[in-house]
């Protein structure tokens, strides 16, 4: 009989996603701990209506005035046009309940951008772990996890994370492992997870947001469950599943 479980298979930086193996029925989680896949998620647990991702700060700019909230970053730093930055700390329900608001990043909406080639488009953190990793094992179908990492390059902290999200799909031999990235990805975070905080510490983005004052949102990215909702991309808008 053959064998009909999904599979997963981690993507660890922009660049190798046009090379993944999985090439169709397939849901991309797009992963950006610190700080985008996290606010997203955090944003519409507090009650936002939606998220517009975009990939340039000039598409943002069309945005002013029109009654979304803008929220956006460039290296780190929060953009002159936005009304918010990209910590999770700011996206609140004051600041976000009935709002929709309109994202730029880095890293994160870069990956949300190149992720649109698949099925369906979902969002993952620490955060949310637990409800993705239910309502991914009720879809059926093949996963791959697309870390942002950074500048093209691959980071230790969505690295952890594919890890420990791809041993919740794995633990009851619900999905196939089909690539050595999920391999490696366990690996990491089977060392991570002793000590989760103390790890990241040596990933150059903590030092980076470290060194901008931005420390204090550190550990609420590395917490489980705290904004248990599933985003998803719809129509080019992220809402809750």
């Amino acid at each position: 009989m053959p064998n009909t479980k999904p599979t997963v298979e981690v993507c660890f930086a922009p660049p190798l996603y046009e090379y993944k193996l999985t090439q169709e029925n397939y849901i991309t989680v797009v992963v950006d701990i610190l700080r985008a896949s996290t606010s997203i998620c955090t944003a519409l647990y507090n009650g936002a209506n939606k998220i517009i991702p975009v990939p340039t700060v000039d598409i943002a700019s069309t945005y002013i005035g029109t009654g979304y909230l803008i929220a956006g970053e460039r290296e780190g730093i929060k953009l002159d046009i936005a009304d918010l930055g990209n910590s999770p700390t700011q996206f609140t329900k004051e600041n976000v309940m009935g709002r929709s608001i309109v994202m730029t990043t880095t890293n994160g909406t870069q990956t949300i951008e190149m992720a649109k080639t698949a099925d369906q488009v979902a969002i993952g953190a620490f955060v949310n772990i637990s409800i993705l990793a239910e309502w991914l094992i009720a879809q059926h179908t093949n996963v791959v996890i697309f870390c942002s990492g950074w500048k093209n390059k691959m980071n230790l902290e969505d690295s952890v994370f594919a890890g420990a999200l791809c041993e919740k799909l794995l633990a009851n031999n619900e999905f196939e492992n089909i690539c050595d990235s999920v391999s490696a990805a366990l690996d990491l975070w089977s060392i991570a997870r002793r000590d989760l905080n103390h790890y990241i510490n040596k990933a150059l983005h903590n030092q980076r947001l470290t060194r901008m004052g931005f420390e204090d949102v550190i550990p609420y990215c590395l917490s489980n469950d705290l904004a248990p909702v599933v985003p998803v991309l719809k129509d080019n808008e992220i809402v809750k599943a």
